[in-house]
């Protein structure tokens, strides 16, 4: 097998619309959390979300283009900019049948169909829909967008495993690069689900933080009076690619991804398995085909949504997997400050492991207030501020409404 190292990324979060801006955000400990901007959410449950901000795409797109994206792709194409700029990757030096995009994203372009339907249902009557709003909406396209922008001709599909999504397309294009299909695989996730379905839909299903009052402390991971997630949207990029070839041209490297796992909780449509079976499992498949031992993880980002059943169960699993040695780790969610991203969580927060590794400390789980007795509070959760600590591996957690699960491990790289 071949190794495949991190040589390039790119974020748009609700915390920061860059890697250094997210980056001061992660130390910082800042909320995301902000009064609904997008439209009049007055009427809902939830009247709060964690929007990307000040972004202009029409400065950093071509506005024809723009005009063609929903915003899901829109922060897609945004973050795969930066990633394959920072990566120094330059199209008429590579073989572009051997540079791929899988990404990830777990609703695609949903504003996009909203507004179609909201624009025929104040009209006529007639059917007149936009031309593009197919191409605006599914789910694959930005992976298709970032494929035409820069000619790469190699493997180009998305995931879509709900909030596992970049999760998974990040495990599939680790796997193209070490069999040897591609050289440079671009991968991560976008998402864009604060509409008004997407706020109404998670509302009807209670999943959503009612915290209106309180909004920039709602996101609360492992916290007595955690009440639901906060929804979140952005995009995070990663430019995977083969060892040698990136040493080859001299690129920088930020790290080593060392294994990959997926599996399913085959139990329930929302609510994670009470014995966390199957999110036990796919921690210790990582760790096995990281080649790697228990000991030697020191920090999990974990999926941690701020979810009164989710957050106990993924701790117990996590204590069932590395026994005396979750108390030598750092855990987080940094969730509390971006909220939940859906499809693109995995990317966002792989990128947090791999930015905390590069520049050694652990990004905080913030708005911790209460203990919960049901969790085991001698563990590390890295409460409210960030931690100093050298990190030589990093784990990271998301699982998916469908009980799809995922987990990834990157290591500082070693020659």
């Amino acid at each position: 097998m071949r190794r495949v190292v991190v040589t390039g990324l790119g974020a748009v979060t609700p915390i920061g619309n860059d890697i250094s801006s997210y980056l001061e955000g992660l130390r910082a400990g800042k909320s995301g959390a902000a009064p609904i901007q997008r439209f009049d959410a007055a009427k809902f449950k939830t009247t709060f979300a964690c929007e990307v901000k000040d972004l202009n795409p029409a400065e950093l797109l071509d506005r024809k283009t723009v005009r063609k994206l929903d915003n899901f792709s829109v922060f897609g194409v945004i973050a795969a900019d930066q990633a394959i700029a920072d990566a120094g990757l330059e199209t008429q030096q590579l073989n572009l049948d051997r540079v791929g995009v899988i990404w990830g994203s777990g609703i695609g372009g949903l504003r996009s169909l909203e507004k179609e339907i909201e624009d025929f249902s104040a009209g006529s009557g007639v059917p007149r829909y936009n031309p593009f709003m197919i191409p605006k909406m599914i789910a694959d396209i930005a992976a298709g967008h970032i494929s035409i922008k820069y000619g790469f001709r190699g493997v180009n599909y998305a995931t879509v495993s709900a909030c596992a999504s970049a999760s998974h397309a990040m495990a599939n294009a680790f796997d193209c690069i070490r069999l040897g299909r591609n050289d440079i695989m671009i991968t991560g996730g976008s998402e864009a689900a604060i509409t008004k379905p997407g706020i109404g839909g998670f509302n009807a299903m209670k999943a959503l933080s009612t915290r209106n009052e309180d909004y920039e402390t709602a996101s609360r991971p492992f916290d007595k009076d955690r009440d639901g997630f906060v929804l979140g949207e952005g995009g995070g990029a990663i430019v995977l690619e083969e060892l040698e070839h990136a040493k080859k041209r001299g690129a920088t490297i930020y790290a080593e991804l060392m294994g990959t796992a997926a599996t399913a909780d085959a139990y329930h449509l929302t609510a994670p398995h009470p014995e966390g079976v199957s999110v036990i499992k796919v921690m210790q498949l990582a760790l096995q085909e990281a080649n790697l031992n228990l000991e030697e993880i020191d920090y999990i980002n974990v999926h941690g949504t701020s979810t009164p059943l989710g957050d106990i169960a993924e701790v117990k699993a996590i204590q069932r997997v590395f026994g005396d040695h979750a108390y030598e780790m750092n855990i987080s969610s940094t969730k509390s400050m971006t909220g939940h991203l859906l499809g693109a969580a995995g990317a966002i927060e792989a990128i947090a492991c791999i930015l905390a590794m590069h520049h050694r400390f652990i990004p905080p789980t913030i708005n911790h207030f209460t203990d919960d007795p049901e969790l085991d509070n001698r563990l590390n959760f890295t409460f409210n501020e960030a931690q100093d600590r050298t990190i030589k591996t990093a784990l990271s957690n998301t699982f998916g409404f469908g009980g799809h699960n995922s987990s990834v491990i990157f290591k500082s790289f070693e020659n």
